[in-house]
């Protein structure tokens, strides 16, 4: 099953997205915090590529997002 691009990876992006800006962070400066270049949030935000697991807890401790409510949600949405 390719997940780039799936709904299930639509929102993830979309939640990540959200967090972002209700944190108030431009795509660089949460690149900054991660240590990476702006150009991995906005292919990652533009669905050209997937994050690992361990990138999603990077970005969400960046974002003080709870990842594991982040997960919850979209298994919630597209189990089965």
């Amino acid at each position: 099953m390719k997940s780039l691009r799936s709904p299930a990876h639509v929102r993830l992006l979309e939640v990540l997205l959200a967090a972002r800006e209700k944190a108030g962070l431009t795509q660089q400066q949460l690149a900054d915090r991660l240590g990476k270049p702006q150009s991995f949030i906005s292919k990652y935000e533009g669905g050209e590529r997937r994050i690992d697991v361990i990138e999603f807890i990077a970005i969400a401790d960046a974002l003080e997002m709870d990842a594991s409510r982040a997960i919850r949600d979209i298994r919630s949405k597209f189990r089965g």
